[in-house]
């Protein structure tokens, strides 16, 4: 799996990055400003949620997205971040275990599902998963399988269905969903696994399969409030507002409820 995406267009960011974001807190950040680490599928949900939380009279919400892998190894690294969403249990698990979650605040959040997707003007058909195996299927779009958790689902649902060791040879490995998505969407690859959330906000991909709730591994998206931020008790806030409030967002944005 030695071809990545390096090269490749990244998906529109409209968001903080990681090193402003805490620069921007690390210098002295307002008091009255919530900094979220969400996964990077959450992007256009979280920003709209969190415009909304701020006109009606919240903090000031700073984004910042990217896998949450990469947002884990930030947090656990001592980055001062408020909230973290991220996109399996097993980044939220290592946050945790590095003392960082604030106690009582971890909550199952979301649901989600894989899709497969191909660029919108390709004429790929895709009855099954074994079709991957077809010789006109050559490249395959992926989040990093041992640490993206877009990727890590699709090799747990690939391995399930005895197809991984024939499909490996086929995977381009991406950092991010978004990076697997404008892969995708580009023509870099001929089909791509990412969130069914993902494969519906695109115009530039096409739907070829989506993977039953039944079928696939649990996708399940944890938050947590905490420690070592500026601003925990507008995090509490801000989390409480994004289970109640942020409902319809989410749900209008393809998201499901655990």
């Amino acid at each position: 799996m030695s071809a990545r995406f390096g090269s490749l267009p990244s998906a529109r960011r409209v968001v903080l990055t990681a090193a402003l974001a805490v620069a921007a807190v690390g210098c002295g950040g307002a008091p009255h400003e919530v900094l979220v680490s969400a996964a990077a599928s959450l992007r256009p949900a979280i920003e709209e949620i969190g415009g909304a939380y701020r006109a009606s009279g919240g903090d000031a919400v700073l984004v910042n997205t990217a896998s949450s892998s990469s947002l884990a190894r930030q947090i656990v690294a001592g980055a001062p971040v408020d909230l973290f969403i991220s996109a399996d249990e097993r980044q939220m698990d290592a946050v945790e275990a590095a003392g960082r979650v604030a106690a009582g605040t971890r909550v199952v959040l979301l649901s989600n599902q894989l899709a497969v997707v191909a660029p919108a003007d390709a004429p790929a058909r895709l009855d099954s998963l074994d079709g991957l195996v077809e010789a006109d299927v050559r490249r395959i779009g992926i989040g990093e399988p041992t640490a993206v958790p877009a990727g890590v689902y699709a090799r747990e649902l690939l391995t399930a269905k005895g197809l991984w060791e024939r499909l490996q040879p086929k995977m381009v490995p991406g950092g991010s969903v978004e990076t697997v998505l404008a892969a995708a969407g580009s023509g870099n690859v001929d089909v791509a696994f990412v969130y069914l959330t993902d494969a519906k906000r695109s115009r530039r991909v096409r739907t070829l399969l989506v993977v039953g709730v039944d079928e696939g591994p649990r996708i399940v998206y944890p938050a947590a409030v905490l420690v070592g931020g500026r601003n925990e008790a507008g995090a509490r806030r801000f989390l409480e507002y994004l289970t109640r409030q942020g409902r319809a967002v989410f749900s209008r944005h393809g998201f499901g409820t655990p």
